[in-house]
């Protein structure tokens, strides 16, 4: 979004506009914050899964 066309909804809307544009991008921060949360979490369980995987014993097809 270009910074005249801001400016002008800014004018013309008043405050509310920017109370809208605030939150969208408040939202946007906690989305990306809750996906990198969940990628971290992804990869340790991964981890683990793996961990666990190596250490059991394995079945022997006799």
């Amino acid at each position: 979004m270009s910074a005249d066309l801001f400016l002008k909804i800014l004018t013309e809307q008043g405050p509310w506009a920017l109370l809208v544009f605030y939150l969208l991008y408040r939202d946007l921060q906690k989305d990306q914050a809750t996906r990198d949360v969940v990628n971290k979490n992804s990869q340790v369980l991964t981890e683990l899964t793996t961990l666990i995987r190596e250490r059991l014993p394995r079945a022997r097809g006799d």
